[in-house]
């Protein structure tokens, strides 16, 4: 029962570490550049990302969780814990590419990528548990919306 009390600890302490690392990037540019950037209708106010972002960070740490405590070993959930570090690296560049380097175009890129990414995690989580499969779909909805909302960032300004 400590075991897995440790591992849910370090599994949440993982994902919200890429939002805070992230958050770094994003308030260098956030209250200067991005508040002079053209941005579409539908594009949420910003006290929406922060407390979408927790969320979607905990229901990552909860997958992340279910993978690491599983049965199988060590060798069957390489390539998972492999794509979800690249996911999770991938999430921490996005924010570096749009607000730090304040290149829309780097972003979407990069958003587009992780998309991928988290797809890929996805499946391989869902073999291995299909609750950790299922609680990464939020986070891959939310990057495709967000993904749009970067295309139509980068084409408007």
């Amino acid at each position: 029962m400590k075991n897995k009390l440790v591992l849910l600890v370090f599994s949440l302490v993982i994902s919200l570490s890429a939002g805070a690392i992230g958050a770094i990037f994003t308030q260098v540019s956030m209250s200067s550049w991005y508040v002079g950037l053209i941005k579409p209708g539908f594009n949420p106010p910003n006290w929406v990302f922060s407390p979408v972002w927790t969320v979607l960070y905990v229901l990552i740490g909860l997958a992340l969780f279910l993978i690491l405590s599983s049965d199988l070993k060590l060798q069957k959930k390489e390539t998972p814990l492999v794509l979800f570090f690249a996911q999770w690296l991938l999430n921490i560049l996005w924010p570096f590419f749009f607000f730090f380097l304040e290149s829309p175009m780097w972003g979407f890129v990069g958003i587009i990528v992780l998309f991928v990414a988290i797809i890929f995690t996805k499946i391989y989580f869902y073999k291995i548990n299909r609750l950790a499969g299922y609680l990464l779909i939020p986070y891959a909805l939310w990057v495709a919306f967000a993904a749009i909302l970067n295309y139509f960032i980068w084409q408007m300004n």
